[in-house]
């Protein structure tokens, strides 16, 4: 179980914690390890896996995204134990948030095998994006004495009033398309931005991304689409289109960074590609019909 001790205003490791002692009250051998940083996460994670063990991330998207590509690399299965600011893979997987269901689930759930997103060698879970979001992103950090629920909200209202639409150029697994656009969303994973439903139809299991791009509109647009979000009905405004590929890349004119799960991963241009059921995790069986 490694914990990143500076998730959820850090209550991390109390939580994992209480989770450890539910899992040990049940019999399971359970190994908590507070990670220092990104690199020491994923050497402890691989050194786990590579005896044969469950690597359990305590933290939020970041901690997942950053012990994936470990995972990924050995073949081993990931357990989430959701206590980050967002937690929106988790909310995709229908992991909940009680610490004795989280433990429950890690004793007798399923393991599923689903996609990943490829960046630069990178492994991301949820989803790649330029534009407000990754302006939004690093606004966040900006404003994390607000409560959680608040963090994202104002940080994207902030970034709405001071963005400007940026000329885009899109390949989508081959085709090229360029398009005066806010934002340019590449989701593996439904939710980002603490709950925000941006690509309501991805799927974690179909071997695609689906691209989201918020055309070039006025800011009162872009506040009634910021409202629509969580619901997933901004789908349904003009300026908002959504398309699926496998491998996609994204280029702008000027200087635009590219985050991903809500830490930076550069500037533009960047490729993002879909790595089909590379990623075992326990979660709860995915629902049908």
């Amino acid at each position: 179980m490694l914990v990143n001790p500076a998730a959820g205003q850090r209550a991390a490791t109390g939580r994992g914690l209480q989770v450890a002692q539910h899992l040990r009250d049940a019999g399971a051998r359970v190994t908590v390890t507070h990670t220092q940083s990104a690199d020491h996460g994923c050497q402890v994670a691989t050194e786990a896996a590579g005896r044969g063990n469950i690597v359990v991330a305590v933290g939020g998207d970041g901690t997942v995204g950053s012990l994936a590509g470990a995972v990924v690399a050995t073949g081993a299965t990931l357990g989430l134990v959701p206590v980050g600011r967002g937690n929106d893979f988790a909310r995709q997987l229908g992991i909940p948030n009680d610490l004795a269901a989280v433990a429950d689930l890690l004793l007798t759930g399923s393991v599923r095998s689903v996609d990943v997103i490829d960046v630069r060698g990178q492994i991301v879970v949820g989803s790649v994006y330029a534009g407000i979001d990754s302006l939004t992103s690093a606004l966040v950090n900006r404003v994390h004495r607000l409560p959680t629920r608040l963090q994202y909200p104002v940080a994207a209202v902030w970034a709405i009033a001071t963005h400007r639409a940026t000329d885009y150029r899109i390949v989508i697994d081959g085709m090229a398309q360029s398009i005066d656009a806010h934002t340019v969303i590449v989701a593996n994973s439904g939710y980002y931005g603490s709950g925000m439903h941006v690509a309501p139809s991805a799927q974690l299991d179909d071997g695609l991304l689906d691209i989201v791009i918020f055309s070039a509109a006025g800011r009162l647009r872009l506040l009634k689409a910021l409202r629509r979000v969580y619901s997933g009905t901004h789908l349904q405004l003009p300026e908002v289109t959504v398309q699926t590929g496998r491998a996609v890349a994204i280029d702008a004119a000027g200087s635009v960074e590219a985050y991903a799960d809500g830490d930076r991963i550069g500037p533009l241009p960047v490729g993002a590609r879909v790595r089909p059921g590379a990623l075992n995790v326990i979660a709860p069986s995915p629902r049908t019909g």
